[in-house]
């Protein structure tokens, strides 16, 4: 197994080197999330070789609850019981994204049909970004209606979408 050397800003001072296979942990939690019924979306290390901080995000259709989150950090942990010792002194933070994280798969758009967005997409080699209200999802394309005009965006041509909450 290979084990990558990267660099990781710690909370304070200088950087550090650690060896952890990222790879590896991520390819194993995402296992362990999709075994759960939940889909994995982004894990980000950081701190220092005192005490690692992984954020681990997961999402599903029907919404993350506190113990969605409780039962997924139990399982990481037991999976981090059994690696090596250099994933020993760590924190561990399991949530859902949250509405200032940009939706990255399809199928996390479900659960925000009728709610309105900030979307960046692409439209013939040229970028928009328009405040719109997702209306319908047709396998991957994503009805928007933006002011008087509705437009089917294919889910592959969107930069970047963010929910909009509405107070």
């Amino acid at each position: 197994m290979l084990n990558l050397i990267f660099l990781i800003r710690p909370f304070v001072g200088d950087f550090c080197f650690m060896s952890i296979n990222k790879k590896h942990i991520e390819s194993e939690i995402k296992k362990i999330v999709e075994s759960l019924g939940f889909f994995f979306i982004e894990l980000i290390i950081r701190g220092d070789k005192r005490q690692l901080v992984f954020e681990i995000f997961v999402d599903n259709e029907a919404g993350v609850t506190t113990e969605n989150c409780a039962e997924i950090s139990r399982v990481i942990h037991e999976f981090f019981d059994t690696v090596d010792d250099e994933i020993s002194n760590y924190r561990l933070d399991v949530s859902s994204p949250g509405v200032d994280r940009p939706l990255k798969f399809l199928k996390q758009y479900t659960k925000h049909l009728n709610r309105d967005f900030l979307i960046k997409y692409e439209v013939d080699e040229e970028v928009k970004q328009q405040k719109g209200k997702l209306i319908q999802i047709m396998d991957e394309n994503l009805l928007f209606h933006f002011g008087k005009e509705e437009i089917l965006i294919p889910f592959n041509k969107i930069i970047e979408a963010k929910v909009q909450i509405s107070f």
